[in-house]
């Protein structure tokens, strides 16, 4: 179904209108959101996603509805992957609690602009060169491969160490904030704060996560108002989404097995299309090869089968759970003993008592995953440091 310019320019508006929405009412003034804030606006975001879907269903056919669905909750589920390494990004910058708002809006927006251009130059290599679908397919099944290998070094710790190897060669850095200034002063030079640092950072591994997300999207559907649309509305809340689920992402250990079992999927049918397209002379003498093609109904079955299977696992693992207490300490004590992740009392007050909680249940933990615990003795120094700043901060005037 071909979809008018006047479809397409409303559409536009509507979500540069939900960015700037965003940023007038929510980010421009520095702020930690609450839990509530953070579900709220969460659900209000999916729940404008599914609006549009069911508006994409009503007027564009069941075709284009069900290719939106398994768009977005492809594109969906990649985003929350993207989650933990903006989370690591952030946390290696030290970015203020409180700013961590505009850096993730930042991200956000960057990366809507990177992934249109991918869209857009892949829509016209595709329609040049169908045997695309083959490289498309085959890296999807390499990126598969890749997330079922042990964890090393990750995409955002390339770009991060590059790119910010580069900047700190190339200009005047600090490692100073300045509020949410991206220039300061410093030593009488005007400087690079790492509030500009991180935001290169994010965008640097926005556009290595668009080379994985775009041709996820394309092996489910070549029509480019749903890939756009579905890759915009999985974008949109995820600042929220962040602030909702941070401390919960370590429960979803399977998650990366999930993934690789949607892309390794979704490669698999991207390889099947091109047989079935096939024009490369050297594969069945330039002829169409006669495969069984997966149907889009079939695809959102199995992405949202595999995804509630992952998160199921994930929530039910024991080891899960235990992993899940470690890390939340580990956050909330280097938290705590940062000032310049937050000064706010009552933050810092919030921050310890999550901490003395898990504290209690982790000396609850069944012992055949205790050593996860109390053989980090790293983490117990961070914990003992976290309680004696918190001594010190008690007996500062005016503390009770």
């Amino acid at each position: 179904m071909e979809v008018s310019g006047l479809v397409w320019g409303l559409t536009i508006v509507l979500i540069v209108g939900l960015l700037a929405f965003d940023f007038i009412f929510h980010v421009r003034k520095a702020h930690i959101p609450t839990l509530r804030e953070a579900a709220i606006w969460s659900s209000i975001y999916v729940g404008l996603a599914l609006v549009f879907g069911v508006g994409v269903l009503v007027f564009g056919g069941s075709q284009m509805g069900s290719e939106y669905f398994a768009g977005y909750i492809t594109e969906k589920a990649l985003s929350v992957d993207n989650l933990f390494v903006f989370l690591i990004i952030m946390a290696s910058f030290k970015v203020p609690r409180a700013d961590q708002q505009k850096v993730l809006l930042f991200g956000i927006v960057f990366s809507l602009i990177a992934r249109t251009a991918f869209i857009f130059v892949g829509v016209a290599l595709i329609n040049r060169f169908s045997a695309l679908f083959y490289l498309f397919g085959l890296f999807l099944l390499f990126t598969a491969i890749k997330l079922l290998k042990p964890e090393g070094e990750s995409e955002g710790d390339e770009a991060n160490n590059f790119i910010i190897r580069t900047a700190k060669k190339l200009f005047h850095t600090t490692d100073e904030y300045d509020g949410d200034k991206l220039f300061t002063m410093h030593n009488g030079k005007r400087a690079l704060t790492p509030m500009l640092l991180v935001m290169v950072a994010i965008g640097g591994t926005d556009i290595l996560f668009a080379l994985d997300s775009i041709p996820a999207i394309f092996g489910l559907t070549q029509n480019t108002f749903i890939v756009f649309t579905a890759t915009a509305f999985s974008l949109m809340g995820l600042r929220q989404l962040y602030f909702l689920v941070d401390g919960l992402l370590d429960r979803l250990i399977y998650l990366s097995y999930g993934l690789a079992a949607i892309l390794g999927f979704i490669g698999i049918k991207l390889v099947l299309h091109a047989l079935h397209e096939n024009n490369l002379p050297f594969i069945n003498g330039g002829e169409h090869v006669d495969v069984f093609e997966v149907s889009t109904p079939l695809s959102l079955s199995v992405i949202v089968g595999v995804l509630a299977i992952t998160v199921i696992a994930s929530l039910m693992s024991d080891k899960g759970k235990v992993q899940n207490l470690v890390n939340g300490a580990r956050r909330d004590a280097s938290h705590y003993v940062d000032l310049s992740y937050t000064t706010d009392p009552a933050e810092r007050h919030r921050l310890y008592v999550e901490l003395q909680e898990t504290e209690s249940r982790l000396q609850k933990i069944d012992p055949k995953y205790a050593d996860m615990y109390t053989e980090d003795e790293e983490l117990k120094a961070l914990i003992a440091q976290a309680h004696e700043a918190h001594g010190s901060f008690r007996s500062e005037p005016d503390r009770t």
